[in-house]
């Protein structure tokens, strides 16, 4: 999780995406959304509920996706270019092999940078 800046607050809890509190911030909640071949470059997706969304071929290029919920969600053929995946949960390295990145793309720790991808470390 990063420090600093203005996008630290204390909503990013797990605890709190898991279970939004009344009158705290509404997340966006996208749960099986049909989001395919869609635009969301650079689009502000930070704590939201992607759980079984379809982002097939999805442009989220720059998108900021820290603390995003990913689970169960087809990420396709996706370009994750640039994109920020800092503390998301339950993405795995199998979601990860399935899309395009590069050097820019922000990982959580558990997980490494495919091969695959330009600027990868191996």
């Amino acid at each position: 999780m990063r420090t600093g800046g203005p996008s630290t607050h204390c909503w990013y809890a797990p605890a709190k995406l898991a279970r939004a509190e009344p009158g705290g911030p509404k997340l966006p909640d996208h749960r099986g959304a049909e989001l395919i071949g869609k635009n969301l470059s650079g689009a502000d997706l930070r704590g939201a509920n992607l759980r079984g969304a379809r982002l097939v071929g999805s442009d989220l290029t720059g998108a900021d996706l820290r603390m995003a919920d990913l689970t169960g969600a087809d990420l396709r053929g996706a370009d994750l270019s640039g994109a920020d995946l800092t503390g998301c949960i339950f993405l795995t390295q199998s979601q990860l092999a399935s899309v395009a990145g590069d050097a820019a793309t922000q990982l959580p720790q558990a997980l490494s940078r495919p091969a695959s991808w330009p600027g990868a470390r191996e």
